[in-house]
């Protein structure tokens, strides 16, 4: 699996030292992680605003400014999918973590094993909470869970995300398929669909079972039948 996972912690070797941690668990669970550290919680939110698909916080409680209880009040008012767990030094403030849905909350200084077990808690529960989309759509802010989107197509600079409802957005196909995972198939240069909800492959269209009937550009017949395959 892939996990974009932030370190959010004003101490570098803190940061050093969780980051590498991070990587350990990952290799050896045989996962690919998007590693990105920050220096302060301000830090943290100023590039959250432009990229906010992150799986797993690691916080530290106590920075200068803003500390991390207050930096995770702030991401849960839009984001309820992300696992949060708070590194701290002291036990004071664990009932806070209540109002936050917080994973765990370790203490420093933090044990290898400990963090794996909480790292793969975390894992376990990202594949149950589906990961979502956040679009901008007049001036709103619309989350899409990803699981519900049945396929995406594109009509000039526009992609058209049809789901429970239909939301069109400014923007490639190409950025769309980077922000979802290994569910969606590209179908030549004008669709995204869920593998997931594909009823039946011809040779030159593939049914939904919504009944959605979309064109199979010539030659993808077969690597689209490996997918479904692969993916069932």
């Amino acid at each position: 699996m892939n996990y974009k996972i932030a370190v959010c912690d004003d101490s570098a070797p803190d940061r050093t030292f969780l980051s590498n941690l991070v990587k350990n668990w990952a290799q050896t669970h045989g996962h690919h992680v998007q590693l990105l550290e920050f220096v302060s919680a301000e830090n943290f939110l100023f590039f959250y605003e432009e990229e906010k698909d992150f799986d797993i916080l690691l916080l530290d409680i106590e920075m200068n400014g803003m500390d991390g209880v207050t930096m995770a009040k702030k991401i849960r008012r839009e984001n309820q999918t992300v696992q949060i767990i708070f590194i701290t030094g002291y036990s004071d403030y664990i009932s806070e973590g209540y109002e936050v849905a917080a994973l765990h909350y370790l203490m420093k200084p933090v044990k290898e094993e400990k963090l794996m077990d909480v790292l793969s808690r975390a894992a376990e529960k990202i594949s149950r909470n589906e990961k979502v989309l956040y679009l901008e759509i007049s001036g709103e802010m619309v989350i899409l869970p990803v699981y519900q989107i049945r396929y995406a197509e594109v009509s000039g600079n526009y992609v058209t995300i049809h789901g429970l409802e239909d939301y069109t957005v400014k923007m490639a196909l190409g950025n769309l398929e980077k922000e979802l995972d290994e569910r969606f198939y590209r179908m030549g240069r004008s669709f995204l669909v869920n593998l997931t909800s594909i009823r039946r492959v011809t040779k030159k269209q593939v049914f939904l079972d919504d009944h959605t009937v979309l064109p199979l550009p010539r030659g993808a017949y077969n690597g689209i039948n490996r997918a479904i395959i692969q993916m069932r």
